[in-house]
């Protein structure tokens, strides 16, 4: 990639964030360009050759080089087994930690890496949230899981410097059927989404497919936390929301690699973390759901990596 194609990409990525996020973040986003300038002039030819090792970037984001694409296969290879092996293991009277202890060791023993674990202070290998608590539950050794819960599990895998992220959940014992329909249709929403994942679409298209689906259904979908890139770090640009308009933001490309989340709750939406400073739970007390895997973009059909 040449000098100037580079400073034009990064001269454009203030442009691509203020459409994608409207006036209010245009200053802001003017600035994250002028400082994506300032690094190349700095770095100079060392961040030609990093961004060209890396498999180039297309308007702010990363596409990943075939090596990367390759690690990252594996990546999700170990991730998704480890969700299924918890969920053949997860029953009533376990505890929390019981199921945090079984994805450490079953990710550990094939040489990888838990990505959560010490992530900004996160003291579990998992996120595991029970019925109203939506992310980010903290494992615990008195969080007893009963018959009738819903027990959200994120988790994600490092291996050879490549994460992966993917999150399920799953009905315990006897569930109530419309909690069953609620997770049934967060799982739908994801692919609703993924229709849309393909080089001849914007990013805003999975975005406002995922949220069209949940709002004819009269879900709510959360606004609060959202989706993302991702790969050599746990969360890169972009952001990926669950709503939004089809036909806006950027542009796909081979090569992306995006962890997609709907994120959906039987009440309004609304959510609140509590005095842990880590668990996040709807505000009304409605029972939520989450559905999430990394995915690849292709020159055809994307490729999810973690199913």
């Amino acid at each position: 990639m040449r000098d100037a194609a580079v400073s034009g990409m990064l001269r454009r990525t203030g442009s691509v964030l203020s459409k994608w996020y409207g006036d209010k973040l245009r200053g802001t986003a003017l600035k994250l360009s002028g400082l994506y300038r300032k690094a190349l002039k700095i770095g100079g030819q060392f961040a030609l050759t990093f961004i060209e090792k890396r498999g180039g970037m297309f308007e702010g984001v990363l596409i990943k080089s075939q090596k990367e694409i390759g690690i990252m296969r594996e990546s999700g290879k170990i991730l998704r087994d480890a969700h299924l092996l918890l969920g053949e293991k997860i029953k009533e009277g376990m505890s929390t930690l019981d199921l945090d202890k079984i994805a450490y060791n079953f990710i550990t023993a094939h040489k990888a890496k838990p990505s959560f674990l010490g992530y900004n202070g996160f003291k579990g290998t998992a996120c595991i949230s029970v019925n109203e608590e939506l992310l980010h539950g903290i494992p615990r050794s008195d969080k007893i899981i009963q018959n009738g819960d819903i027990v959200k599990i994120d988790l994600g895998v490092l291996l050879n410097g490549f994460h992966t992220d993917a999150a399920r959940t799953h009905a315990v014992g006897e569930v109530k059927p419309e909690h069953l329909t609620l997770i049934e249709h967060t799982r739908k929403s994801f692919f609703k989404g993924l229709e849309f994942a393909n080089e001849s679409r914007r990013l805003g298209d999975i975005c406002h497919n995922i949220g069209a689906y949940l709002d004819g259904l009269g879900y709510g979908v959360v606004k609060a936390y959202i989706g993302h890139g991702v790969g050599a770090r746990l969360h890169e640009p972009p952001d990926i929301p669950n709503y939004g308009a089809a036909g806006r933001g950027i542009r796909l490309k081979a090569g992306m690699t995006f962890a997609i989340e709907p994120m959906v709750a039987m009440g309004g939406g609304e959510v609140e973390v509590l005095n842990d400073g880590w668990t996040v739970v709807t505000e009304d007390g409605s029972m939520c759901a989450h559905y999430e895997n990394t995915v690849l973009i292709t020159d055809g059909e994307p490729e999810i990596l973690t199913l």
